[in-house]
């Protein structure tokens, strides 16, 4: 079988054909499904263990394990209605063992949650795990094959690796507990307790609870605690079974990767690292894995030797395994020198021959070579008693030789021995740019085409790591490798391009041209600076390249605009191949192309006629004269060095003379390098974390020890300012609480409200929970309220404060006063539950209750920026405090611009303006001088005139004593008449006392605050450049800054220097922000004395929607790489307030995917309403998914891989989106969205062609990838699910809710229903669009805006469209009976020629041709797109 020929040879990888409907319904799986498990079925046949026998047998063991076959049952939900509903220990065998293996293993090969199964049922799995172990530990040539123990062993990894799920977690632990130092030989196991006192403890504990046992619990007790001990034994056996140069089964070499991958994840977990790491080491399995045949076999060991460098670093890492604590490097070094002289002691006491190491100094004797040379010469029983003296091997008996070989004995003793190079120096010299030699390098990255079946020697990100330096270091590793796989495909896009060929004299000619890539004409290196005292390299290498841009114009600008900073590469190629040869994409790419080298370097600039760089100013730039221009370009000094010394030693090539290409990239993608070197530095630095955070972070200790209530800081009393819009809202907002407000009278019950809340302190609460919630007394649910009146701000109507006006509901309250209190916070916001206004009213009370902290907001896209911009804007915070930093505040719907120099200008034109009022006030006090000349003499001013003048007054008409002054005296008396003469008038009202006084004392405020402001801008006169300035902004003025989170990453290093400093963090969009991202932003400030500032962190984010975008499918599901931090703590346990109330879609709607919320509800007007209530005209539903079969014969096409499209389904979206234009909805309101780039390309074609420029029509508001459009909405969605034959990525759930989530009135989904409804994990989805009819219905009579209320039936009539040339033609049908009835009407009522008409209808349809023509790709004849466009769509 072909299926099997790909299992046996690693040949280039194959991209998994899933299997089509037809060929699932014809399948004996299938029809066996459908006879006992199927869901649909009713009447199925009984359990009959000979099915699982059959199946296991027939269809997986015979055709080696195919994923096709193991893919269909798993997807036939074989696993939840068949195999664990009926597994009980009566029926256990090897086959129904191996099934659920298998299915599991798919499970996690899919993505898709795995033990919600088990955890339903969970009577059985102790004794499944425990035949599971038995299984994995039987001899390979028995009943189990080495096959089928890969298998187990993938099995069992992913037990050790789900240690969150309570069910794995109990029986995992006793595999890798204390008690599993029973492996370990006697005169280990003294050492080891001997090392720290408390393990002696328990270790006699232990064997006193072993003696209670009865003899066979405690046999199976010592089963599973030897358990690991016994499985490295036997992976040693299988390992030196390898030959060196026979032919070797690819089996065995499977069996061999999958075990070590499995031993670098137990290393990697600090619980399962704790105690197994010195099994480990007493095993010496490296020793053994490091002089196995199987490193030194060149293919098939390649893999097999990486994975083993991953084991090697893991097992030496820099961490105590008791405590967990991370090990400085002097304690590293103490620890080398330790073992070293405790080996010099026993040479000097026992070995005499041994007398000169003992007595040598530790550097000349800890390298590789000086060890070899001082044991080398010894005898190997002499070595063996040298390693038991130091307890790594068991006592050599008397007058018996070893029975180990010396080369093992050597490698034992010089391994453990050698000294280490540091990972923090190995990391600072390893070069940032990728080379040839791993960008193409298939085990470190991946092509496209990866299965999610092999392993692969890529660090894994799960829930915990070990310390912050492996948490940094496994993200600089995979995002690092992540970026070399966008640079692999731009080198490949661009090099081949430009058609390298053999020219006749054996040079390279170039028959193509690339935008990004030009042929280098000269290339000189034209400076190596000294190394730095200690370093090898040197500090800085830079070269000149010269390129000839005989270009079109746009491209030269594009060339002449490369920035400081920008990457590009230069790349060397020797083509073997004579003019004319055709490139061919299926061949490998580095043999067509004949490309030797890759090196990265960094712009500095374009010289000029002079040969200086040409700075980026603000001046323009020199024009140049000719095509030749110079770009002057650093080089990586770690791999220049590197380079050099290969040269120099092996006598290699120099590869710096041989360069002929360079390769830029597109600036928005080109980011790579500066958050590898922000990894790098943050590495460098002492990362100090705040204290509450670091465990959590790491994945350890208690995941809620964060949340407010459990901080010693908590705050009692705050005040809530416009959150509450009465009183009755304030209550209703804490259910359950009892609400005393300090004053009586109900009108002075007036929002803002401060509240007091009742603060436990910690250990009162351990007490009540122990003794039940009984101890709940009504102090701690009293909160008492009081209102307060803000401070009148002055006369003008402009001094009133905005208000927020939206009634938050309990849970958004309760989101609110979280992220008031200092902690960590997380709220989680379904789609349509109101985040932003959340976010925006926790960054406006925080700028009010601690007006002198500052407040960062990260977001994913520039457009949730935007958002949330907006939004603060139209709420009461001085804008003089808001601050934009990077390239999106261009984009912003504002007239107002909150970039950095924006806000200089700001600032500036601000206080020429309160110098003018300053002005105006001297003027109409009748102050000789002038005053107003600067902020300097404007303070003056204020002090001597104004303060003197207002004391007073105030002198005057405070009452004094018992008398109470008169009314009319606030008034006469009052200084600053003049000043308020353009103010509303009368400013006094004379009423009363109270109310006269509150309006002069604003009055002043107002005043005040004019020269507040212009002491805060006097520092604007004293810095002349806008760079200083601007920096003054960032750093003293600002009180809430804005950034990406790419932003933050790349000037990390800008803002520390600056001394930036904050003390709350708000991430908008957490969920889509890859792990590392959302790190870097807790570090852009130095600590204060060892301490972190930082007090809160906000997260607000959706982890059931769509995760960070990762390209590469091997670092997206072997690497777990999409996880965002948000989502790892949700797995880990923090505690999150779940918003549960939408008010976006109808609740028909919101029905489709709230199923995956926690009690998510509609808001009232969601109900309320009229658009939510009235129906969709000319449509009979809400929703409805409409069944499309094959059109022509054809369902979903693949024109490159994929690139899916499916014409059926594009033809009848864009039919029914015509049908509801013509029946008067508005195209802007319609967007269609589709699961694939391919399907949106030929939808976008097809809209060209019939709708492009009609303007009876128009164009749709989007037509995009349901990816893209997360985060936004549209009140009609149609929606194209391409696929028909099998579900593909929209079998992640998360897809799925943001598919069903964008609409807000009307949902339309296009699919081929058989595939979709036998899905397990989109169930609850489609059984509720499978409840309506999967015929098109519409009402073609009733037209937009229509009064029939949403489920009523209508008065017209109904018409079933049975498919899409049906549709297609009644549309058509529809248009010329209306374009008929709008002539006849123009013709009748405005008696104009119809020729006229037409030319009319001629013109405009022109003008919509020119601005459409911009935005569309070319119309094509065919529908579908070209395959220049099918390949700029693959990598969109």
């Amino acid at each position: 079988m072909a299926s099997a020929a790909m299992a046996t040879t690693p040949a280039q990888p194959k991209k998994i054909v899933a299997p089509t409907v037809s060929q699932i319904n014809a399948e004996f799986v299938t029809q066996l499904a459908c006879k006992y498990w199927a869901p649909h079925i009713k009447k199925k046949s009984p359990f009959d263990i000979k099915v699982i026998e059959d199946i296991y047998e027939k269809e997986i063991v015979k055709s080696r394990f195919a994923i096709r076959k193991i893919m269909l049952l798993e997807f036939s939900q074989y696993l939840e209605n068949y195999l664990w509903m009926n597994y009980s220990p009566e029926v256990s065998s090897k086959a129904y063992l191996m099934s659920i293996c298998c299915m599991v293993n798919e499970k996690f090969r899919e993505n898709v949650p795995a033990w919600e199964t088990f955890k339903k049922k969970p009577d059985h799995f102790p004794f499944f795990f425990k035949c599971i172990l038995k299984a994995a530990l039987a001899e390979t040539d028995g009943e189990f094959s080495l096959h089928e123990q890969t298998v187990l062993l993938l099995f069992l990894d992913h037990c050790f690796n789900s240690l969150e799920v309570d069910l794995i977690r109990s029986q995992v632990q006793q595999l890798i507990s204390l008690p599993m130092w029973m492996g370990l030989q006697p005169a280990r196991l003294e050492l080891e307790l001997k090392k720290t006192p408390k393990l002696k403890k328990f270790w006699n504990l232990i064997k006193k609870n072993d003696e209670k046992m009865d003899p066979e619990a405690r046999e199976q007790a010592f089963q599973e605690r030897r358990f690991l001990s016994q499985l490295i034994q036997k992976f040693i056996s299988v390992l030196k079974s390898v030959p060196l140069s026979d032919p070797v089964t690819m089996d065995k070499v499977h069996y061999c990767e999958r075990f070590i991958e499995l031993m670098i994840d137990l290393e990697a977990l600090l619980p399962t690292r704790r105690w197994f790491n010195t099994i480990l080491d007493d095993s010496h399995l490296l020793v053994h894995c490091y002089l196995s045949n199987l490193v030194h076999r060149q293919e098939d060991g390649h893999l097999f030797s990486q994975l083993l460098d991953m084991l090697k670093f893991y097992t030496g890492f820099e961490i105590n395994d008791q405590t967990g604590n991370a090990l400085t490097e002097n304690e590293m070094t103490t620890i080398h020198y330790d073992r070293i002289t405790s080996l010099q002691r026993a040479a000097f006491a026992h070995f005499p021959e041994l007398y000169d190491f003992a007595l040598a100094n530790v550097a000349q004797v800890d390298t590789r070579e000086s060890l070899v040379k001082c044991f080398g010469p010894l005898s190997s029983n002499t070595l063996h008693q040298v390693a038991s003296y130091l307890c790594l091997l068991p006592p050599l008996p008397k007058d018996e030789d070893t029975a180990l070989e010396k080369e093992f004995l050597l490698e034992l003793l010089v391994s453990r021995h050698e000294r280490r190079i540091s990972q923090i120096q190995q990391l600072n010299q390893m070069p940032l740019y990728p080379t040839e030699k791993i960008i193409w390098d298939e085990n470190i990255v991946p092509t496209e085409y990866y299965s999610g079946e092999g392993c692969l020697a890529l660090p894994k990100l799960n829930l915990q790591f070990l310390t912050l330096h492996d948490y940094l270091l496994r993200n600089f590793n995979l995002f690092r490798l992540e970026s070399t796989y966008e640079i692999r495909q731009d080198i490949e896009d661009s090099v081949s391009r430009m058609k390298p060929w053999q020219s006749e004299y054996g040079g390279v000619v170039f028959g193509g041209w690339a935008r990004m890539a030009q042929p280098i004409v000269a290339f000189t290196i034209v400076e190596v600076a000294k190394p730095n005292i200690g370093e090898n390299w040197p500090t800085r290498v830079r070269a000149d390249v010269t390129i000839n841009l005989n270009v079109r114009d746009h491209i030269k600008d594009e060339w002449e605009g490369l920035r400081k900073h920008d990457v590009c590469f230069l790349v060397t190629v020797r083509p073997t191949k004579p003019y004319g040869t055709k490139f061919d994409r299926s061949r490998h790419f580095i043999e067509q192309i004949g490309l030797v080298y890759v090196r990265g370097c960094e712009i500095q600039g374009m010289l000029d006629d002079k040969g200086r760089v040409i700075e980026d100013g603000p001046e323009p730039r020199p024009n140049l004269r000719g095509e030749s221009r110079t770009f002057r370009v650093f080089l990586d000094p770690n791999q220049y060095q590197q380079d050099l010394t290969n040269t120099i030693q092996n006598g290699a090539e120099d590869v710096y003379e041989t360069f002929n290409i360079i390769m830029r990239r597109k600036p928005k993608e080109n980011n790579f390098k500066a958050v590898l070197e922000t990894i790098r530095n943050l590495m460098n630095t002492d990362c100090v974390v705040p204290d509450w955070l670091h465990d959590i972070i790491l994945g350890y200790g208690d995941p809620s020890s964060a949340h407010y209530s459990k901080m010693p800081n908590q705050i009692a009393t705050l005040d809530f300012n416009d959150t509450f819009l009465s009183i009755e809202h304030l209550k209703a907002s804490f259910p359950g609480h009892n609400v005393k407000v300090t004053v009586d009278d109900p009108e002075l019950q007036i929002p803002p409200f401060r509240i007091t809340f009742p603060v436990r302190s910690g250990k009162g609460k351990k007490r009540k929970f122990a003794d039940g919630e009984d101890e709940d007394t009504e102090e701690t649910k009293t909160l008492i309220v009081e209102p307060h009146v803000i401070p009148n701000r002055g006369p003008y109507p402009y001094n009133q404060p905005k208000r927020n006006t939206i009634q938050f509901t309990h849970t958004q309250i309760e989101a609110i006063r979280a992220g008031m209190q200092p902690g960590l916070t997380m709220v989680v916001g379904p789609p349509g539950t109101g985040k932003t206004d959340v976010a925006v009213q926790i960054i406006s009370n925080i700028y009010h209750n601690f007006p002198e902290q500052r407040t960062l907001i990260v977001t994913h896209s520039n457009q949730a920026l935007n958002q949330l911009f907006e939004k603060i804007m139209a709420l009461d915070i001085d804008e003089r405090h808001l601050l934009r930093l990077g390239h999106g505040e261009e984009e912003l719907e504002t007239e107002k611009d909150f970039s950095r120099y924006g806000r200089v200008n700001y600032v500036l034109a601000r206080r020429i303006e309160l110098l003018e009022e300053v002005k105006r006030l001297q003027k109409s006090l009748g102050v000789p001088g002038d005053a107003s000349y600067t902020c300097e003499t404007a303070g003056y001013f204020f002090l001597y005139q104004v303060m003197s003048r207002w004391e007073e007054y105030i002198s005057r008409v405070k009452n004094k004593g018992s008398t109470l002054p008169d009314v009319a005296e606030i008034s006469t008396l009052f200084p600053f008449h003049e000043y308020f003469a353009n103010a509303p008038q009368p400013i006094f009202k004379g009423r009363s006392y109270e109310e006269d006084m509150d309006i002069a004392e604003g009055c002043f405020r107002h005043i005040k605050k004019i020269f507040t402001q212009l002491e805060e801008f006097r520092a604007s006169e004293l810095l002349q450049s806008g760079l200083d300035r601007s920096k003054y902004l960032l750093v003293k003025e600002a009180k809430i800054i804005a950034m990406t989170c790419t932003h933050a990453a790349l000037k990390r290093h800008d803002l520390v220097k600056l001394g930036f400093k904050y003390d709350n963090i708000l991430m908008e969009e957490a969920a889509q922000i890859l792990e590392i991202e959302t790190f870097i932003p807790l570090l852009l400030q130095n600590p204060q004395d060892g301490f972190s500032r930082l007090k809160r962190w906000i997260m607000i984010g959706d982890h059931h929607q769509l995760p960070p975008v990762i390209k590469n499918m091997a670092f997206q599901k072997y690497s777990n790489m999409e996880q965002s931090l948000f989502t790892r703590f949700v797995r880990v346990g923090v505690p999150t307030v779940d918003l549960d109330a939408q008010g976006r879609a109808r609740a028909s709607l919101c029905n489709l995917y709230n199923w995956r919320y926690k009690n998510l509800g509609n808001l009232p007007h969601v109900q309320l309403l009229p658009e939510f209530s009235t129906a969709n005209a000319g449509l009979l539903y809400d929703f409805q998914l409409i069944n499309v079969e094959d059109f022509q014969g054809v369902g979903e096409s693949e024109p490159n891989p994929y690139f899916y499209q499916n014409l059926g389904e594009a033809e009848y979206v864009v039919a029914l989106f015509m049908y509801m234009c013509l029946l008067g909805y508005p195209a802007d309101k319609i967007s269609i969205l589709t699961t694939y780039n391919g399907q949106k390309h030929l939808i976008r074609d097809i809209i060209n062609r019939r709708c492009g420029s009609n303007p009876l029509i128009g164009r749709p508001n989007k037509v995009t990838t349901v990816d893209r459009f997360q985060g936004q909405q549209n009140d009609y969605i149609l929606l194209s699910l391409v696929r028909t034959r099998a579900v593909g990525h929209l079998r992640d759930v998360r897809r799925l809710v943001v598919a069903m989530s964008r609409a807000r009135l009307g949902l339309y989904i296009f699919a081929r229903v058989s595939l979709f409804q036998n899905c397990f994990e989109l169930t609850p989805a489609f059984s509720q669009l499978t409840a309506r009819p999967l015929q098109l219905h519409i009402i073609p009579t009733e037209p937009f805006p229509t009064t029939r209320k949403n489920g009523e039936r209508p008065p017209h009539e109904v018409q079933i469209i049975k498919n899409m040339p049906q549709m297609a033609n009644f549309v058509y049908n529809m248009y010329m009976h209306l374009i008929q009835t709008t002539h006849h009407y123009h013709q009748t009522f405005l008696q104009l020629p119809p020729a006229m008409v037409e030319e009319g209808e001629e013109v405009r349809s022109q003008e919509i041709e020119i601005e459409t023509e911009e935005e569309t790709t070319s119309v094509q004849t065919d529908i579908l797109p070209s395959s220049a466009d099918a390949e700029t769509s693959a990598s969109d």
